[in-house]
């Protein structure tokens, strides 16, 4: 049977076609540029080396000291990625950190706590947010790949709708605004971005049970990539000049789209080990925040 070529034949073809496709929109795709571009190190400064240009940075961890770095500019909103590879071997105690902050009293943040392990032992991805000094807001992952071995992403992404978090362009979480429910909501306040490697054998492997192993150190952390596309800011400033004409603004990035929030849905089933939405120990009365982000 002969197969009509009449051009609305065609369209309905390709409508029905592109009607069963996934399309998925995610940050647009990062840049890389050298660490001097958008950072500067700001202690342990004999605790980092840099290689390939300013391409590569190593951060390194030892006994006497942890080390860290900050971006140059302060931003309001934006999409900001970095390529790392963490510390290998027995970690446990070591904490690897990418985030952003303001610097007043009723802080921003925006984490990425990267959470060192015992040797065999799966590593712990905690995120948290932080809205006028208010955090409580843990979240932790277990990841599906040794993040020792190659560069991984992890990319934020965050405008006046919702935060979200990413690895390797998967969300691993999101944050709306929820201003309208009486949560605050970081939109007025110019963050920096900050990475450190750090000693926290106090808190961060089973709950400080487990202590560093300094007959294990150094301990290295690799960076690449320094991306950062955001409006920038003086630190006084209270709103973007460009807010609303920039790509994160529009319609697209305002909500996670049905792929993506399978995705999520995935990383919640497989790979979350402690939510702070479904703490009923901590929290008795659900944060109302959690049913928006759907984290109920």
């Amino acid at each position: 049977m002969a197969v009509s070529s009449s051009p609305l034949a065609l369209i309905a073809l390709f409508l029905m076609a592109t009607s069963t496709m996934v399309m998925s929109i995610p940050p647009r795709k990062a840049i890389d540029v050298p660490f001097g571009r958008n950072y500067v190190p700001t202690w342990a400064f004999d605790h980092q080396k840099q290689f390939n240009g300013g391409s590569e940075l190593q951060l390194i961890l030892d006994k006497y000291t942890g080390t860290g770095f900050q971006s140059k500019g302060s931003y309001l909103f934006g999409h900001f990625s970095m390529h790392i590879k963490l510390p290998a071997g027995d970690t446990a105690g070591v904490v690897t950190a990418f985030y952003l902050s303001s610097t007043n009293n009723e802080h921003d943040e925006i984490d990425f706590e990267f959470l060192g392990n015992r040797t065999g032992q799966p590593a712990i991805l905690q995120t948290n947010v932080f809205t006028g000094g208010k955090g409580n807001r843990e979240q932790r992952i277990y990841l599906w790949f040794d993040p020792s071995k190659a560069y991984h992403t992890y990319s934020i992404l965050w405008n006046m709708y919702q935060i979200v978090f990413f690895v390797d362009n998967i969300p691993i979480r999101t944050f709306k605004n929820s201003k309208d429910l009486g949560v605050r909501f970081p939109f007025n306040q110019p963050m920096k971005l900050y990475s450190s490697l750090w000693n926290a054998d106090d808190w961060a492997t089973r709950g400080g049970l487990e202590k560093t192993n300094w007959a294990n150190a150094p301990f290295i952390a690799s960076y690449k990539g320094f991306h950062i596309d955001g409006c920038q800011a003086s630190v006084e400033a209270k709103y973007c000049a460009t807010q609303g004409r920039m790509w994160w603004d529009q319609k697209d990035f305002r909500d996670l789209d049905a792929y993506q929030w399978r995705r999520l849905k995935w990383v919640r089933s497989k790979w979350t080990i402690y939510n702070y939405c479904t703490d009923r120990a901590r929290f008795p009365v659900m944060p109302v925040e959690c049913k928006r982000d759907r984290d109920a």
